[in-house]
């Protein structure tokens, strides 16, 4: 006869408090690991405001002083100081150079009694910046550029019309896209209103609020001139809006605005080649760009990037004609780096990148920028185009980390031969290989000559020069001389050629006459 069993109640008792104290102690446990991994709270809530602005029928604006009213508060200035050292004496520090010094001697023409013609060990001494920052909350958080603080020992941050003056503390820096976040002990300030940079358009009017020249709070009125600026050559992300707004030194980190006032750039770099001073050609980077960078500051620290590990360029006309794509557009992989997610996922160079996660790829630009803003760690996925047809993958992006490029150049001929005109080609050996510093992992063809007057001397991206390394020809990999020639053989017009210089892979597009 089966008899059920039966606890005591004080049993229950100890196995009810051993088992929520258990489960309690996991939890906070549990609770400590995800503490680790979150990232930190942002302190403070932008204020923003994404309506559209009014384009038509908005009415004749007579004056702006409404909008540079709400705005100039949260404007302020940044002085910075650091110390520099100069020789005693010269106006120009190269002349402390012992070649100058054996010359033209000591700067008051006299010499040093115990070591003739050595001038006196250079001087500390101050220098001084200035720049202009925004006000992003009322605790004092301060958006500006990274070149206005970057190098600065001390920083003092003037705020509102009485200048009432603040010590300022770097809480995170991006070179990469010229950001830097400041911090002063305050609190209620004044805080500017974020809108979205990506509902800006050409031709929207707008206002450029700094301090150009140390004059407090100018404001100068454009409009915008143009959008997803990029190859400026001022940093590595760029994606700037142009304004004809005047923007003079002083101006940098100063905030451009829309007509309602909302901020939809950071001033950041003007055009003005041989001169100091406005030419109706600036750059701000967008409000957008600025936010993200600040969040991740605040988030992490820095700025984490996703990195796909690829080199891509433009697809022009030529290109997209040799690709057979539709239209020139997308981003083309012109090399994959060995072991980055792009490795893995199977991309290959001469794939062209047509969308990132359900996103058009316009352009080069748009690729870089949305990869860098997604975390590491997503699977991303990309639709690319490969022998003639679209194709799926998926990559694991990682995070991006310092890389080095590396960068050699030099001249000499050896084994020539004719391939397309004006262009000697050679074989590969091992005097040819340290004559122009080329891998040993790098296998193709080495172009020795290319004549001045030949189609592939011609500037910009389809130029050839010696010690390039022809890769492929018409998408034919090649290892001599002869299956490069081999494979030009009764082409006609343009030839498609995948060339390894200077350390990266890319294609050119040479056609066979100067027409």
């Amino acid at each position: 006869m089966n008899q059920s069993k039966k606890f005591h109640p004080f049993f229950i008792f100890l196995f009810s408090f051993v088992f929520v104290f258990f489960l309690s102690d996991s939890a906070k446990s549990l609770n400590w690991f995800s503490q680790n991994k979150e990232t930190k709270p942002i302190p403070f809530q932008l204020q923003t405001d994404n309506t559209p602005i009014q384009r038509q029928n908005a009415g004749l604006i007579s004056s702006f002083a409404p909008i540079v009213k709400k705005v100039a508060p949260s404007v302020v200035e940044i002085f910075t100081t650091q110390k520099v050292k100069a020789p005693e004496g010269w106006i120009f520090p190269f002349f402390n150079d012992p070649f100058f010094r054996r010359f033209f001697g000591p700067p008051d023409g006299g010499e040093d009694q115990n070591n003739p013609r050595i001038f006196p060990m250079p001087k500390p001494r101050k220098q001084t910046g200035l720049g202009s920052g925004v006000i992003v909350s009322p605790e004092g958080y301060i958006v500006t550029n990274n070149h206005v603080v970057d190098v600065a020992e001390e920083i003092k941050v003037l705020v509102g019309e009485q200048k009432k003056e603040f010590a300022g503390k770097i809480i995170g820096k991006d070179p990469l896209t010229d950001i830097a976040l400041v911090k002063i002990e305050a609190s209620g300030l004044p805080s500017i209103v974020f809108t979205d940079s990506d509902l800006v358009e050409v031709g929207d009017i707008v206002l450029a609020i700094g301090n150009p020249f140390a004059l407090t709070q100018t404001v100068t009125m454009g409009i915008v001139s143009g959008k997803g600026r990029k190859d400026i050559g001022i940093e590595e992300y760029e994606d700037f809006i142009q304004t004809d707004a005047a923007i003079n030194p002083g101006n940098s980190g100063g905030a451009l605005v829309d007509i309602q006032g909302r901020l939809v750039g950071i001033n950041t770099a003007i055009v003005s080649p041989g001169r100091v001073g406005n030419l109706g050609i600036g750059f701000a980077v967008p409000s957008n760009m600025a936010r993200y960078v600040m969040d991740q500051i605040l988030k992490n620290g820095r700025v984490i990037r996703g990195f796909l590990g690829v080199t891509i360029s433009e697809v022009t006309p030529d290109l997209a004609q040799a690709f057979k794509l539709p239209e020139a557009t997308g981003a083309l992989v012109e090399q994959v780096s060995p072991g980055t997610p792009a490795d893995q996922a199977g991309m290959k160079a001469g794939d062209v990148i047509l969308e990132y996660n359900g996103q058009k790829v316009t352009d080069p630009r748009s690729l870089r920028l949305a990869v860098s803003q997604t975390p590491p760690g997503t699977k991303a996925t990309l639709k690319i185009w490969r022998d003639g047809k679209e194709k799926i993958i998926q990559a694991v992006l990682k995070e991006r980390t310092p890389e080095d490029v590396s960068a050699n150049a030099p001249k000499q001929q050896e084994e020539n031969s004719t391939f397309l005109p004006g262009v000697e080609i050679a074989d590969l050996n091992r005097m040819i290989r340290q004559q122009f510093e080329i891998p040993p992992d790098v296998q193709g063809v080495v172009i020795v000559s290319v004549d001045p007057e030949s189609p592939a001397a011609r500037p910009g991206r389809n130029s050839l020069q010696p010690g390039d390394v022809i890769l492929e020809v018409q998408h034919r990999p090649v290892r001599t001389v002869q299956e490069a020639l081999q494979a030009v053989k009764g082409t006609s017009g343009n030839v498609l050629l995948r060339v390894w210089s200077k350390g990266i892979t890319h294609f050119v597009v040479v056609p066979r006459s100067n027409k």
